[in-house]
């Protein structure tokens, strides 16, 4: 089990890496080059290629073996970093920009390799649980490795030195891929010699594809839920921080509690989930901890009546921030093992597509609201909209409840996976 945690955990903190560049380092690195604010904004589209990568999910699941697809994608990442070291951001932005796309492009192929890696790979309770922690938690130092370690690295060496350092960091990841014995798992050799007997065919009939998709067990749910599991709590983490802004805190304090302190209660809750799933049952836990994440809600909607600032102000609100964070953390390798789950019921023709198909709408759900939630809060004020958020995060958890008892997570129905 440790082999498949650390073979998925470095994948994943590789994968992490785009992200953390472009939500982190690039903005700062841009600004202080003098790059204007909207020119910065469109570099938003770089992230595209997640959004669309359902569509090239069946190529990955019936063409080729998931060690093939994993070193030719993290080999592409090398190669892409080593274009982007020789290219300066202040003469070459579109190719910067070019660059940055094709990372994207490559992470999100590999994301659906990795994916479809770990649903042959992790078996049991115990095993998703801990491998959705290695996910989530190998995710998250990713972005924060590039988005926060690097500005050191770029500060003192610059630019090109920056991007010769991931070039090796990759092309050592790509080699220990190739030589990774966990690939050798017969439950994979099984499912990529499954798919050349004819299946090539199949994926020239995408809509062959689609029906399977539904038809699996749970899938309907599963996708409501992903779609709306983080509404509420995206724009409560995404508002409360600029409400601070306006009334609490400097831009500096604000940078340390919620970009520092708050993301690693997040890591923490992401571990801890994955921990929590070897001794309980999803369902059991998913109910108790969504009813937490409400009351939290409450906690942190009660300190918008507070406008002026005081150290207990600041103590409740930093509070608030990091039990926010630290919940949904736990939630999001809750939701991760739930789609495991869910994928795991599917033939296995199909289940990086499956799989890829949830991670996508789950992404979708996210990135929709969080464009939304300012609208919101501009529309009818910090207040009324923080009551919004708490009915969505309220509706959630009834959504939640209601299928520990009747729908998609009773726990008969979560045994009825494959061996």
């Amino acid at each position: 089990m440790n082999d498949k945690l650390v073979f998925l955990g470095l994948l994943y903190f590789v994968q992490g890496i785009p992200y953390g560049l472009q939500s982190s380092l690039l903005p700062v690195y841009l600004r202080g080059a003098g790059h204007s604010l909207t020119r910065i904004g469109f570099t938003k589209i770089l992230y595209f290629p997640w959004v669309l990568k359902v569509l090239w999910a069946p190529l990955v699941d019936r063409v080729g073996t998931k060690r093939r697809w994993l070193v030719g994608t993290v080999s592409g990442l090398a190669l892409t970093c080593l274009s982007s070291a020789a290219l300066a951001p202040e003469a070459h932005i579109w190719g910067v920009a070019g660059t940055l796309l094709a990372m994207n492009t490559f992470a999100s192929v590999q994301d659906i390799a990795v994916d479809g890696a770990a649903v042959g790979l992790l078996k049991g309770r115990g095993e998703l649980g801990l491998g959705n922690t290695a996910q989530v938690v190998g995710y998250k130092a990713g972005s924060v490795f590039a988005g926060g370690g690097l500005l050191a690295v770029i500060d003192v060496a610059g630019w090109s030195w920056m991007f010769m350092l991931l070039t090796f960091v990759y092309a050592g990841v790509a080699l220990f891929v190739w030589g990774a014995p966990v690939l050798d798992d017969e439950s994979i050799k099984q499912a990529d010699g499954g798919r050349r007997g004819g299946q090539g065919a199949e994926a020239m009939r995408p809509w062959r594809v689609w029906r399977k998709l539904m038809a699996v067990p749970g899938t309907p749910w599963t996708i409501l839920y992903v779609l709306t599991y983080k509404l509420g709590e995206q724009g409560a983490v995404t508002m409360f921080p600029l409400f601070l802004l306006d009334h609490h805190m400097t831009a500096r304090e604000l940078s340390f509690w919620n970009g520092v302190i708050a993301m690693g209660f997040s890591i923490c809750g992401s571990s801890l989930g994955g921990l929590l799933l070897a001794q309980f049952s999803i369902g059991a836990m998913m109910r108790r901890v969504f009813v937490l994440r409400t009351i939290s809600m409450v906690f942190q909607s009660s300190l918008l009546t507070v406008l002026e600032p005081s150290p207990l102000m600041k103590g409740m609100a930093v509070l608030s921030m990091s039990v926010q964070h630290f919940l949904g953390g736990l939630i999001t390798t809750l939701t991760f093992t739930t789609m495991m789950h869910c994928t795991q019921r599917a033939e296995e023709s199909i289940q990086a597509t499956h799989y890829s198909f949830l991670a996508t709408l789950e992404v979708l759900g996210k990135l929709m609201f969080s464009a939304l939630a300012g609208g919101v809060v501009d529309w009818c004020g910090f207040q009324v909209a923080f009551l919004f958020f708490l009915t969505l995060s309220a509706g959630t958890a009834l959504h939640v409840w209601t299928a520990t008892f009747t729908g998609a997570l009773r726990e008969t129905q979560l045994k009825e996976q494959p061996k």
